[in-house]
């Protein structure tokens, strides 16, 4: 099977066997990674790996902590700037398309909000470029790659602002510079394992400064201080998480998806520009290597295509 879907994404043969294999017996302990504590050693273990595998192929140092929280990335929208936001500050947004455009509503609710740039008068068909980012926002906000409109940052801005960071479809298919980051959230479903777990990587000393009062399970630090143990978490996705993490280092890690990725993209693109009948109707240079998308030149053709 084939599956287009810009959501949740084939996964390697192998997890798939390994993970079907855990729920039946973890590891020769008798009992189900469905049916496990999550405070349990074999979990504790899974959680250690994770992380680690994590931290290696990224390459994410001690400033940051990484979370596997439960809610998906759009719950992200509201956490970020509920931790990072303090009412009378402003943070930069760059409105790129769907999600970025939920991810400045949510954000208005905590302080004041400054949309730099946005390519929706045409229809998210490019990434805006140069733009003059204040050197006191408090952060500021990109999605990295636009699933349903099909652009992609190739290059991030230099600035000394910390970038918050939606990378939900492109996170692991790439080299990152952790250090451009001051937080990056992710879910699951695209490159790493099964809906229902969201990755969050925050640079720790950015927290604490909002003198607002965050309930618990929203609070970061909170979850960083209990490893993201503070109460039951989307153990099964964790678990196939770390065998995808496991499969990615096997296969070279993000450089050698890097090269895989664009050799897939150049393919897809070669055949929509030489195609009469289709196009794709997005700048050149701002097209997703995750997701290509294209157009009937004649409308009348979608239909029946």
């Amino acid at each position: 099977m084939h599956n287009f879907s810009s959501g949740p994404a084939i996964l390697p043969k192998t997890v798939m066997q390994q993970a079907a294999a855990a729920c039946i017996d973890l590891d020769d302990s008798g009992l189900s990674i469905l049916e496990i504590s999550h405070r349990s050693k074999a979990f504790t273990a899974v959680m250690e790996e994770t992380e680690a595998l994590l931290r290696e192929l990224i390459g994410i140092s001690d400033h940051h902590a990484v979370l596997f929280l439960s809610g998906g990335a759009s719950s992200q929208f509201f956490m970020a700037p509920m931790n990072l936001l303090p009412a009378n500050a402003t943070a930069c947004y760059i409105d790129t398309g769907v999600w970025s455009a939920k991810a400045i509503k949510e954000a208005q609710l905590f302080g004041n909000v400054e949309v730099l740039a946005s390519s929706k008068a045409a229809n998210y068909t490019y990434i805006p470029k140069q733009v003059e980012i204040p050197s006191d926002a408090t952060y500021l906000h990109l999605t990295s790659n636009n699933t349903i409109y099909g652009t992609q940052y190739r290059s991030f801005p230099m600035t000394n602002v910390p970038i918050v960071c939606d990378m939900s479809s492109d996170i692991l298919s790439y080299p990152i510079d952790i250090e451009q980051f001051g937080l990056i959230y992710a879910g699951a479903q695209k490159n790493m394992g099964p809906a229902g777990m969201t990755l969050v990587i925050v640079r720790k000393d950015l927290l604490g400064k909002t003198e607002r009062a965050i309930p618990s399970m929203l609070d970061y630090r909170l979850h960083i201080a209990n490893g993201s143990l503070y109460n039951t978490g989307p153990v099964f996705p964790i678990y196939v998480t770390m065998l995808t993490l496991r499969w990615l280092k096997g296969q070279g890690g993000v450089t050698e998806m890097q090269q895989r990725n664009q050799v897939k993209a150049d393919l897809i693109y070669q055949e929509i520009d030489a195609n009469p009948l289709f196009e794709c109707p997005n700048a050149t240079e701002d097209r997703s290597v995750m997701n290509a998308v294209f157009v009937a030149k004649n409308a009348a053709h979608e239909k029946p295509f």
